[in-house]
């Protein structure tokens, strides 16, 4: 009962979303303005004829690779951090300069010295997003039961297996805190680092349809983009976050 009246509710949501949507075009009678109609055929022409995948995968690529790159990173230098307090000490200051750095100066500073490449981009990206993962997991490591690691050490469960079964899912709300922000942060970042300095993506997409003010073209990119965040949040994300908590159960 539960899983189709939240069903019904996000329809009813999202109708109304169109209707004030649609009042809004039909008021404005601007090509500035176009409704959402005219935006969805506008999406599904691109999907079949325009470069709307093309442009999607190489942005949704880029996401992905610059991701795990922070994300494994990341939680190595955050776990290192907390555990070894002259490490902690020499990084603290390089990782609070790059917390308070903005991702366009990153971006910048990237395509200067390494030129328009790809490795500058997803190097871009990954920046931005490191800092935060690393401070999450580093916090996350600093609340470790100690008296789970002397039963680990005292049945000698070795490297691995106490990884596995004692810090990692202690570790497990941080890690997910750290994917969702991260991954929110990222989204958005890609976009400002493709418009900046790439031939392919999203990002560089929206730059041309502004030049041209193409607005449906414009909108009908976006939409694509945004629904691609949102299968990621409710396909991925939601059904980890309750499979990691499951132990608490």
């Amino acid at each position: 009962m539960r899983f189709p009246a939240a069903l019904a509710e996000r329809a009813a949501s999202l109708f109304v979303t169109l209707a004030s949507w649609e009042a809004a075009a039909w008021l404005a009678h601007s090509r500035l303005f176009p409704g959402p109609a005219s935006v969805l055929s506008t999406l599904a022409d691109e999907a079949m004829h325009g470069d709307l995948l093309h442009d999607l995968g190489a942005t949704l690529a880029r996401v992905a690779v610059a991701f795990a790159l922070a994300m494994v990173g990341g939680t190595a230098i955050g776990i290192a951090m907390a555990r070894l307090r002259a490490l902690d000490t020499l990084l603290d200051s390089g990782v609070v300069l790059l917390l308070n750095l903005p991702a366009l100066v990153i971006a910048v500073l990237l395509y200067i010295w390494l030129g328009l490449t790809e490795a500058a981009a997803i190097g871009a990206v990954t920046l931005s997003k490191l800092p935060t993962v690393v401070v999450t997991l580093r916090e996350g490591a600093r609340t470790l039961d100690r008296d789970l690691g002397d039963m680990a050490r005292s049945f000698r469960l070795g490297f691995w297996r106490t990884l596995r079964h004692v810090t990692l899912p202690q570790l497990s709300a941080f890690f997910l805190v750290a994917s969702r922000t991260g991954l929110a942060l990222i989204w958005k970042i890609v976009l400002v680092v493709e418009l900046l300095g790439r031939p392919d993506g999203i990002g560089y997409a929206i730059q041309v349809f502004f030049q041209l003010f193409d607005v449906r073209r414009l909108i009908a990119y976006a939409l694509a983009f945004v629904a691609v965040v949102l299968a990621v949040e409710w396909g991925v994300l939601q059904p980890l976050e309750r499979r990691l908590a499951r132990w608490r159960r």
